[in-house]
């Protein structure tokens, strides 16, 4: 599979390559699957999830950067399998309630967004946070709604010469939280059944 292209930017700018791929392992997305996404900004998350699921809704709050997610998926079109859906809405408005994976890239509104992932039973939720004190409100709040399965924090680093030889500039580091909202027939969703596991 080709690499993304980014032909178009947005000032927040793209989820950074590495970071895209720990969120693909997480998602774990199938062809059959509903992905939705809370952020869509330039596109490089929706890119990706088109390029694997069977449906994609993306949304993003913010006119202009609806416009250059949807400017990059036409420039990736011929990798895309996915039926796309953009919406110019503010989460959890706008928000599919068949979703299989969800994905928050901001932090705006997300106690709502994890409610509705909640009521609608999505089996797969990733957030990326970039701060944190975020974090730490967001760690509590997938707790306080049982769906709690790991949190990550990781940094990437990118060498550059220096001096004939090498040295790293490193990336701000990532908060990644994951969970599942997807409950058994006794109502305990995935997160807690590996809870009571332990």
């Amino acid at each position: 599979m080709p690499p993304i292209a980014l032909p178009h930017d947005a000032k927040a700018g793209p989820t950074k390559p590495e970071v895209r791929a720990v969120v693909h392992s997480k998602l774990a997305l199938e062809d059959g699957d509903h992905f939705a996404e809370v952020g869509s900004c330039t596109g490089a998350i929706t890119i990706d999830a088109a390029r694997r699921a069977g449906e994609v809704t993306a949304l993003e709050r913010k006119a202009e950067r609806l416009e250059t997610t949807e400017k990059n998926l036409a420039a990736n079109e011929e990798s895309l399998q996915a039926d796309v859906e953009l919406r110019n809405e503010e989460a959890p408005t706008g928000l599919p309630d068949d979703a299989d994976a969800l994905f928050l890239g901001g932090s705006r509104n997300f106690e709502a967004v994890l409610d509705h992932a909640v009521d609608t039973e999505v089996d797969r939720i990733v957030m990326n946070v970039s701060r944190l004190e975020v974090a730490g409100k967001a760690t509590e709040a997938f707790r306080e709604r049982e769906i709690l399965e790991e949190v990550v924090q990781f940094q990437v680093s990118h060498g550059y010469e220096l001096a004939g030889a090498t040295s790293f500039n490193s990336e701000n580091p990532v908060y990644m939280l994951v969970g599942s909202a997807t409950t058994d027939s006794d109502g305990e969703t995935e997160a807690e059944q590996r809870g009571d596991e332990k």
